[in-house]
């Protein structure tokens, strides 16, 4: 009980020490749908522990109900774990999510195999997923990484890396930029391709003016008998 209560404390902490609007750590125990959560999580991950059936899916059921927050009775949640927000947030059965980890809203952290067994990602400590980020896979990234919004990781990240993009590429490591080498091919990335496609068009129609100009409306001749 002793440490399920400096858990809670933690994770009341992790709001006043991260989001300015804050007003105090009653603020956050009343109105804050990520700690609600969270806290709920505490209460009904050892009953799946215990393999108590259908109860804890219920319980996390009727928690995503009125949090917005769906997180499967299985995962393993670290300390100081703030959800920011919240709505729309989905954490898988197998996913784990480090001490002091920040999540914003509309993530995904989901699986790609149907198999039994470790399908989710695994977040080491203070990694910190941007909105409507998608981690997905049995993939691994490393402490203090960052997450740009929008983005869907699929390969592991070293430690202290920021990435960004679909799919995600690192753009920094260490807090300094990376830059891409000349022969080095780089993942593509949606809006560039979207960009190029665009060029490519506008380039084929003024080609296309050039062999066939537009022709000016024929004469209308009049006959007055």
């Amino acid at each position: 009980m002793a440490g399920l209560l400096a858990t809670l404390r933690s994770d009341v902490q992790a709001p006043i020490d991260r989001d300015p609007a804050v007003r105090g750590w009653l603020d956050v125990v009343l109105s804050y749908p990520g700690f609600h959560a969270i806290a709920a999580h505490r209460l009904i991950h050892p009953l799946y522990r215990l393999g108590i059936p259908l109860l804890p899916r219920l319980l996390s059921s009727i928690a995503r109900f009125f949090t917005g927050i769906e997180i499967h009775p299985g995962a393993k949640i670290g300390n100081g774990v703030f959800i920011d927000h919240g709505m729309g947030v989905v954490i898988g059965e197998t996913a784990e999510v480090g001490d002091g980890c920040t999540i914003y809203q509309g993530v995904t952290l989901g699986g790609t195999s149907l198999a039994r067994g470790k399908r989710h990602p695994t977040l080491g400590r203070d990694v910190t997923v941007g909105a409507n980020g998608v981690v997905i896979g049995a993939i691994t990234l490393g402490d203090g990484v960052k997450v740009g919004s929008g983005s869907v990781v699929v390969k592991d990240v070293p430690p202290r890396a920021t990435v960004v993009g679909v799919p995600a590429r690192i753009v920094a490591q260490d807090g300094k930029p990376v830059l891409v080498l000349p022969g080095v091919q780089k993942a593509p990335d949606a809006s560039e391709t979207f960009s190029s496609m665009q060029r490519r068009i506008e380039r084929l129609e003024l080609r296309l003016n050039d062999i066939e100009p537009e022709r000016a409306p024929e004469e209308t001749w009049s006959w007055v008998i």
